[in-house]
């Protein structure tokens, strides 16, 4: 069977394309097990945690003993009270000892079946005294892993076993315990009594203060992806620009793993079946990458599941994202601050320059079309008929397959000059841009994609880049704030339009000067054909 990408569960090398995890693996061993640390490895969800474990707890098993856990395992009713806990992570502990396959590593185990062998009321001190002693009789020091802690921390019992840990660890010098001890899920440890009292005064009182800081880099480089497709392509030989690819599919996912991998999967099974794409080595283009994102950002996956859920529960964070978003506005990345440690810990958010930047394009088009279309169903009257009238006109944008941006513009002028003509400067400054985004997300959709150029992004002015059918269109919004002011935002247009090596842009101005003229007009600047709106 030939290797495939995957994005269901954890990645192995002999069956899947994936990254080369030796460097982050050699780093998480010499900065953290080796020197006895206990650490958390927090990330958002589909991250690779999982699969990062598994081959950690083979890169250690020379040198360690390691028992990888996972607590998914354990059912819920085994975290109702302190022996019906105990039971379940010893029987997992014993088993794990099983699979090692050496009698040296079932033996070790064998304080565990004495206990729960005896009284079914068994304490978590009780567990803890057995651990200590398989510790102590153990050859090789013992690192305990858990996966999908998450499953357990809105339960007592697992506070109160991270506290078990603790005590432990800090009396290491007079008593043997694990020599490292590494928890993953999404959750950091601090947030754990978050989830299981909300009341205000408990939620930042840490159960594992001991926990040392996890700086490892688990997003994927442009170079690692770049690696990851000269394999895949010594094998299909697609002919694709491997570095090309690698860049735009980094572009796009800032190496967040599981949409890395799902662009990959997309072109490779799905679009080169004859009706998108002839074969592979036309999918492997930049075509193909713009066709894997539209449909992964009309996806079920259970990332954007997630994401909406966490939207929902945490009201503030979903306020932080659409100012940002739709007003230009800036947060100072600051952990302190309840919805931006959240929006970090969930994956959402990082940090750019001090500042909150949403984590890469794919989540913020995906948050941007969640809350157009939550506008259009629950926002005024006015939201949902800008909509309407694009997708009313849409027959006239679409011309021999391709998008007429031209007659999209100045059909924009109409529209909003019909809807919104008569609304005071500050409610068009405060929402021209989801204006103009309900208008145009009709007439690209289901063939083009638009995202927002988060370089060009401020209260005063960002880039919509539009991808439809292979052709590219930049269009500069902003808040008219004079001639002068205008006449740097066309020398700025320009210089973008040589980044992306095009002749022809647009720049939509909202102006608020009582003596404007509406309308669209055509400017020559150098070489550069400039399509100027006005509303």
């Amino acid at each position: 069977m030939r290797r495939y990408f995957n994005t269901e569960g954890a990645c192995r090398p002999q069956e899947h394309y994936m990254v080369a995890l030796d460097q982050r693996l050699e780093q998480i061993k010499t900065m953290l097990v080796d020197r006895k640390k206990y650490f958390v490895i927090n990330k958002g969800r589909q991250y690779g945690k999982t699969t990062t474990l598994r081959a950690l707890a083979k890169y250690l098993q020379t040198d360690y003993f390691v028992f990888l856990l996972d607590f998914q395992r354990i059912g819920t009713e085994d975290f109702v009270a302190a022996p019906a806990f105990v039971r379940a992570f010893a029987e997992i502990m014993i088993e794990r000892a099983g699979i090692m396959g050496s009698d040296s590593e079932e033996q070790l185990a064998e304080p565990l079946s004495q206990l729960i062998k005896g009284s079914d009321d068994v304490s978590l001190k009780e567990l803890f005294t057995q651990l200590s002693r398989m510790c102590a009789r153990a050859p090789k020091p013992i690192v305990l892993m858990i996966d999908e802690v998450d499953s357990a921390s809105n339960n007592q019992v697992f506070i109160d076993f991270l506290a078990q840990l603790r005590a432990y660890y800090l009396d290491r010098d007079e008593t043997p315990t694990f020599h490292s001890v590494i928890l993953a899920g999404v959750y950091d440890i601090k947030n754990l009594k978050l989830k299981l009292r909300r009341e205000s005064e408990h939620q930042y009182n840490s159960p594992w203060n001991i926990a040392a800081s996890f700086k490892v880099d688990m997003s994927f480089s442009a170079s690692q992806i770049a690696e990851m497709l000269a394999e895949y392509e010594s094998d299909r030989h697609t002919g694709m620009d491997i570095q090309e690819m690698a860049g735009e599919i980094y572009q796009y996912t800032s190496g967040y793993p599981i949409l890395v991998s799902s662009i990959c999967k997309y072109i490779d099974e799905e679009l080169a079946d004859g009706d998108f794409f002839e074969d592979l080595g036309k999918a492997w283009t930049k075509a193909g990458i713009e066709e894997a994102v539209r449909r992964i950002l009309t996806d079920r996956m259970p990332l954007f599941e997630s994401m909406i859920r966490h939207l929902d529960e945490y009201p503030e964070m979903k306020r932080m994202f659409q100012s940002m978003l739709f007003q230009g506005k800036e947060f100072a990345y600051n952990q302190d601050v309840k919805e931006i440690s959240l929006a970090g810990m969930f994956g959402y958010a990082v940090s750019q320059s001090g500042k909150v930047c949403v984590a890469n394009r794919i989540f913020e088009t995906r948050l941007y079309n969640y809350f157009l279309s939550e506008t259009e169903l629950a926002g005024p009257e006015s939201s949902k008929e800008i909509g309407d009238m694009a997708r009313r006109d849409r027959s006239r944008f679409i011309r021999d397959g391709r998008l007429d941006m031209d007659t999209v513009m100045r059909r924009f002028v109409e529209a909003f000059t019909d809807i919104y003509g008569e609304e005071d400067a500050k409610f068009v400054e405060a929402y021209g841009r989801k204006f103009f985004l309900l208008y145009l997300r009709p007439i690209i959709n289901g063939t083009g994609n638009y995202y927002i150029e988060a370089q060009t992004r401020d209260e005063r002015r960002t880039d919509v880049i539009v991808d439809y059918l292979g052709e590219q269109f930049v269009i500069e919004l902003k808040i008219w704030r004079g001639s002068e002011y205008n006449e740097r935002g066309e020398r700025q247009l320009t210089d973008y339009l040589d980044y992306f090596h095009k002749k022809k842009g647009y720049l939509l101005s909202f102006n608020f000067n009582q003596k404007k003229e509406i309308g669209v007009k055509e400017l020559q600047i150098g070489d550069k054909t400039i399509v100027e709106v006005v509303v």
